[in-house]
């Protein structure tokens, strides 16, 4: 149930318990989704700036409880009340210490004048906040704060909601030029609009791909109160519909399927009645929290309902036979929803929706593929004792310090359903296209393949692609740094650049297409997460293109993963052959190569420690300790710059010393 929301400064609530003890959400969970990336205390720091703390809850009062945490207009009479005399209470003891007054009790102490008259409460501000918790006679005392920060003019990237002091005019994350807008989206509606919606009358080709949509879904939002924007926003569902529209695929070439809410009946087949109450009741509310960084608005539950309405019907459709497959459009994404929490950006789960829709039209096992950085625990804790729901993930877990510190590759299932969730647990980010496809090879196809599932979902998360402000999975900012304060750097930065990187938009459609060949290629994509508007909309195009048969054709050949990436693999591999005996020959494969492989990255090592050990001619860099070459980096390379744009660089460079330290 709902609870009035306390007031900015006051004691925080406890975290929310409902369906932890069940979900296996480590304390990492308690901390955000937003504040897990780029950093051990997911606060990254930037020049210029003092830092970002959880990218959007900033400065956030939040309040994690069991229900939703709200500003309720049932109790706005009491709380203005509680105010008044919260105020007289403080009137009685001032005027005390002023008169020297010991009866702070007696009605002659207290200052009517001083009393908050409600026409000013209403004029203090224009939000719930303000009229319940205004006070005028409270002091501004963070001039003296220790943890106030400076006052930094800063904006924020469009495209990645990344923050950007106000000198630069492009993302230090992304490139994005400021002031950039998301086009197209006009153009979608229109075409959109002289589409049929997909009937029981409608006749359609055996091979035809549906798309699930409703303008709806872009009303839930977070309500601004605060400076600084909600990663999981409308802008994402506008900018891949209107890639879409521009590369003439949607709504041309799919068919619309009619969108409607989920039933009671249905969510209760996933959720509980109190996480289904929980959410309906948020219709009632200005703007309300499930957990520190979910939102929910009046709009919310209704769109939570469209998502997972959507995703069923597409379900049942493409398990029928009326469509090939199909790319549920949808948001608020499902996850990280569990039999009794909703967190993580997710009220709903979509991909469990589906799952027992599909189970309900016909299929007797269902695949759920879930390629999202972040584990999807909700989705695991539904159906971990459910043999005839197999749920593989490859996600970013860093031994359980990623959020939400769920999907060890221990983790294989409980009761009947041992080995039925598999997890594929990267140690690190920046894991890239060849390190997925590995998996894919050695693990994911083959336990499909054994599984033979009547129907395969994904849960297609596009945060592991580049330029994620949450998913942190590519270094391209630290080597934009490295070019510019070092150029001399570059070919070094360039390298990096060719060894880690995210996954690309081909890289999801390759493994889109190696999933075609699971369940006959009955294939329904579910979008989850995803914050960079431009990775989010191109990888989504590409593997849309995948459905309609018109993707890239891959070689088959196998794919070389990162030292890494194999031992993640080889992890796996070493837990679950125990119940898919069929990676028996994989893992004894790569066990055998895996000695030569380490071996080879060891000689290298050894080899340049040697030829530094004999004086022998190497990287430039043994020639300095690390401190000139930091001051190199930092200074130096700025300094020849400078001076080279007035015509002086030659002067400097014969009156310099090189001092090796």
């Amino acid at each position: 149930m709902a609870s009035d929301m306390n007031p900015h400064g006051g004691k925080k609530a406890s975290m929310a318990s409902h369906g932890l003890e069940n979900s296996g959400v480590s304390d990492q969970a308690s901390h955000g989704k937003c504040q897990c990336c780029c950093g051990g205390d997911g606060t990254p720091s930037l020049p210029g700036n003092s830092s970002l703390v959880g990218s959007h809850t900033e400065g956030k009062s939040s309040i994690e409880i069991c229900g939703v945490c709200s500003f309720d207009s049932d109790h706005a009479d009491d709380l203005v009340e509680e105010v008044r005399s919260s105020k007289s209470r403080s009137s009685h003891v001032e005027i005390a210490d002023n008169n020297s007054c010991l009866d702070v009790k007696k009605e002659s102490c207290l200052a009517a004048d001083n009393l908050p008259q409600e026409s000013e409460i209403e004029q203090a501000g224009g939000t719930l906040e303000d009229l319940f918790f205004f006070s005028e006679d409270e002091e501004d005392d963070s001039d003296w704060e220790p943890t106030s920060r400076l006052a930094v003019n800063r904006w924020f990237c469009l495209n990645c909601t990344w923050p950007n002091i106000d000198e630069i005019t492009f993302c230090m994350n992304c490139h994005e030029l400021k002031g950039s807008d998301v086009a197209g989206y006009d153009l979608f509606k229109t075409q959109m609009a002289q589409v049929a919606l997909l009937s029981a009358e409608t006749e359609l080709p055996p091979a035809s791909t549906a798309i699930g949509f409703d303008e709806r879904m872009l009303l839930h939002r977070e309500i601004e109160i605060k400076p600084n924007p909600h990663p999981e926003r409308p802008d994402r569902l506008r900018a891949i519909a209107a890639s879409l529209a521009a590369a003439g695929i949607f709504p041309s070439k799919c068919a619309l399927v009619p969108p409607r809410e989920i039933t009671k009946e249905e969510l209760m087949m996933v959720h509980t009645p109190n996480h289904i109450v929980s959410v309906e009741q948020t219709k009632n509310m200005l703007y309300s929290y499930f957990t520190a960084d979910t939102y929910a608005n009046e709009h919310s539950a209704c769109a939570a309902k469209l998502a997972a309405g959507l995703c069923a019907d597409l379900a049942s459709l493409i398990v029928s036979g009326r469509v090939r497959n199909g790319f549920a459009m949808v948001r608020p994404p499902g996850h990280h929803a569990g039999v009794n929490q909703a967190m993580g950006f997710c009220l709903h789960n979509n991909a469990a929706v589906a799952a027992l829709a599909a189970q309900r039209a016909g299929a007797k096992k269902v695949l759920i593929v879930d390629w999202d950085v972040h584990h999807g625990n909700g989705t695991q804790e539904i159906f971990e004792g459910n043999k005839s729901v197999l749920y593989i993930s490859l996600h970013r877990h860093e031994d359980g310090k990623f959020y939400p510190g769920t999907g060890a590759a221990h983790e294989v299932g409980t009761l009947d359903g041992k080995g039925f969730s598999v997890n594929i647990p990267w140690s690190r980010g920046g894991v890239g296209d060849n390190d997925y496809i590995f998996a894919f090879q050695n693990v994911v196809l083959p336990i499909a393949a054994e599984f033979a599932p009547d129907i395969t979902i994904i849960s297609a998360g596009f945060d592991a692609a580049r330029g994620d402000p949450l998913g942190c999975c590519d270094v391209r900012f630290l080597l934009f740094l490295i070019a510019e304060l070092c150029p001399y750097l570059h070919n070094v930065a360039s390298a990096m650049k060719r060894m880690i990187g995210p996954v690309t938009p081909a890289g999801y459609s390759r493994m889109t297409s190696m999933l075609t060949a699971c369940s006959e290629g009955k294939l329904l994509v579910i979008l989850e997460g995803g914050y960079n508007l431009r990775s989010i909309s191109s990888s989504a195009t590409e593997v849309v293109k995948v459905l309609l048969g018109d993707g890239t054709n891959f070689d088959t050949c196998a794919t070389a993963p990162s030292k890494d990436g194999l031992k993640t693999v080889l992890q796996v591999l070493k837990i679950q052959h125990q119940f898919w005996p069929v990676l028996g020959p994989a893992y004894a494969l790569l066990q055998a190569q895996q000695g030569s492989v380490f071996s080879k990255y060891t000689k290298k090592g050894n080899e340049l420690k040697k030829k530094k050990h004999l004086g022998a001619p190497g990287p430039f860099w043994w020639k300095m300790g690390s401190k000139r070459l930091l001051y190199e980096a930092l200074f130096k390379g700025r300094r020849l710059r400078k001076i080279k744009a007035t015509g002086k660089e030659k002067l400097i460079q014969q009156n310099t010393k090189y001092v090796i330290c």
